[in-house]
């Protein structure tokens, strides 16, 4: 279960506009460590956007960001990575000719500390590394996953279902404190959307892990299901934010995915 005290992200009243439209308009949230924290809404609400600012691809214009007592709002990815924060993508960002262990592979390169020299002439510590992350990507992720069997498919060639679980590989491989996943369920059938959620729910409760967890998902079956607190985007402002079940029967969250109910029985009249 999430600590219900330890807040280890902060957004603090976020704006950020593309040209004459205001995409996030004073968004504020607070993610516990231990938590899986989802955040939903209507298309076009901002969601994607707000992952975007809080990994680093996007700035805001206004407001703050905070990572385990340190301000990122103006960090670069690559250094957002160094703290721990790992990020999955909408549509899969994959090198498609290279194999499931090299993609993996390449979520481990933040953490090599070998310089040019040493890694030219692969000695020394340039070898004990490359050894230690190949342990810990076999012995940790591949059997998490359960993909020892694809592990050296081009991945390309594989299946969507599994091009997403080994996308969630090489996030799992920076070894992150906070994993961010836009959208893991979208496009897979159920077993595939089964499978996912009982990864996210292992990388979250297990010991060895205990990743923190902000997901960004329409599945609201498996939102509702897995997930401690829930926050909702409408138009770029956050509308509600609380318990599963509180969210659900939020007025404020009906009407922005069903519209007023009148308007409703207007439409079948």
């Amino acid at each position: 279960m999430a600590n219900s005290g330890e807040v280890q992200l902060q957004v603090q009243d976020i704006h950020i506009s593309f040209g004459g439209v205001k995409a996030l308009r004073g968004v504020g949230l607070e993610i516990r460590r231990g938590e899986i924290f989802s955040l939903i809404g209507p298309n076009g609400a901002g969601k994607t956007v707000c992952l975007n600012c809080i990994n680093g691809l996007y700035h805001p214009q206004e407001g703050k960001i905070i990572f385990d007592g340190q301000e990122i709002t103006r960090l670069k990815p690559y250094q957002r990575a160094k703290l721990g924060i790992a990020r999955s993508f909408q549509k899969i960002e994959l090198f498609k000719g290279m194999s499931v262990l090299d993609n993996i592979r390449l979520g481990r390169h933040i953490h090599l500390k070998t310089n040019l020299l040493e890694a030219a002439i692969y000695l020394g510590r340039t070898a004990r590394q490359e050894i230690e992350h190949r342990e810990f990507i076999e012995r940790e992720i591949i059997d998490l996953l359960e993909i020892e069997s694809i592990r050296d498919k081009v991945v390309g060639m594989l299946p969507y279902g599994l091009q997403k679980r080994v996308e969630l590989a090489r996030a799992l491989a920076l070894n992150p404190k906070l994993l961010i996943l836009d959208e893991p369920m979208a496009g897979l059938n159920l077993e595939e959307v089964e499978d996912m959620a009982r990864f996210i729910l292992d990388v979250n409760e297990e010991e060895r892990w205990k990743v923190t967890c902000l997901l960004v998902e329409h599945d609201m079956g498996v939102v509702m299901d897995i997930s401690h607190r829930v926050a909702v985007l409408n138009f770029g402002e956050k509308i509600a934010d609380g318990t599963p079940l509180e969210v659900q029967n939020n007025p404020l969250v009906m009407k922005a995915y069903l519209g007023e109910v009148e308007d409703l029985y207007a439409t079948r009249r």
